[in-house]
């Protein structure tokens, strides 16, 4: 029976996903539905965290808009996701940068560049 929902597992997974990490800045592009229409909206900060495997895969982006922490918790393989653009990598030392939360202004989103 697990070998059944594996397959189906596999079936729903997307095939190009950027390759990203916790450190990188990126853009990622939101499906919208507003009404009947669709538009994308860009939603653009530091991958904080990432978890999960599969189909469950999940990652938490952080920026400050207004002064004003917000988070967003992305499923990896959700087609609201049109695509994730990375616009810089960072070079951090843990695996979850939730000390970030408590920094304010610039230093909430000070992080190596990697080389």
């Amino acid at each position: 029976m697990s070998t059944i929902i594996q397959k189906i597992e596999q079936e729903q997974l997307k095939p190009e996903i950027a390759d990203f990490n916790v450190g990188d800045s990126v853009k990622v592009h939101c499906r919208v539905v507003e009404g009947g229409k669709e538009r994308i909206q860009i939603f653009s900060g530091l991958v904080i965290a990432r978890r999960g495997s599969g189909v469950n895969a999940s990652f938490t982006v952080r920026k400050i808009s207004y002064g004003e922490g917000v988070e967003r918790v992305f499923p990896v393989h959700t087609p609201r996701i049109a695509k994730i653009e990375v616009t810089s990598r960072g070079k951090v030392r843990r695996a979850k940068l939730h000390y970030l939360r408590e920094r304010v202004g610039k230093r909430a989103l000070l992080v190596k560049s990697a080389d």
